[in-house]
């Protein structure tokens, strides 16, 4: 049985999660293939935390073997929940228009976002997604939530790149190359 507390910031952090294409992004954008592979693993991973939690998926010998070290795996995740949480706010407050929906291809530029969170890392959003999954991991160590993190984090460099490249031919093309030179695509570029 996991702590009850700490799955219920990671429930909360998922389905704030879930609410961002619906609430935030803007309208008229599709939930496209490559939209729904993106979103599965973070779909998956807070159903199977709860069904971890009501005893379904436990691996015996695994379960055994991490049930003394399950208070220290919750208190290490529960910062990265936090940080995904604080980081989303942080972005959604970065931006002054709603933005697309992911993988849109008709989706021109109108604007580079380069303050707030955007400051020092390209994808936040993406950013927060990949920490809630870590921490999912270290909350429950077992082979479904490694594959919904190292999935995510596939799919969201894959996708990244392409936004990359995609701004990077845009009418902002030199703008956001120096752009990138200063800036990390999940973690803060560290100075030079």
């Amino acid at each position: 049985m996991l702590d009850e507390g700490v799955l219920f910031l990671y429930e909360f952090n998922f389905i704030l999660v879930g609410l961002l294409p619906k609430v935030f992004f803007k309208k008229g954008g599709r939930f496209n293939a490559l939209w729904w592979v993106t979103a599965a693993p973070l779909l998956v991973c807070p159903v199977f935390l709860l069904g971890t939690h009501f005893g379904y998926g436990l691996i015996p010998g695994l379960t055994e073997a991490l049930a003394p070290w399950n208070v220290l795996l919750a208190l290490l995740a529960v910062p990265f929940s936090a940080g995904s949480i604080a980081l989303m706010a942080f972005t959604l407050g970065s931006h002054r228009i709603p933005i697309s929906l992911w993988h849109q291809r008709n989706d021109a530029p109108a604007s580079i976002v380069t303050w707030g969170a955007y400051r020092r890392i390209r994808h936040p959003f993406y950013a927060s997604f990949l920490l809630v999954l870590f921490g999912s991991l270290i909350f429950v160590p077992h082979p479904v939530t490694l594959v919904c993190f190292v999935t995510s984090f596939v799919i969201l460099n894959l996708t990244a790149a392409k936004e990359e490249q995609r701004l990077f031919q845009s009418k902002f093309g030199s703008e956001y190359a120096a752009y990138m030179s200063r800036t990390g695509r999940f973690l803060p570029r560290r100075a030079r």
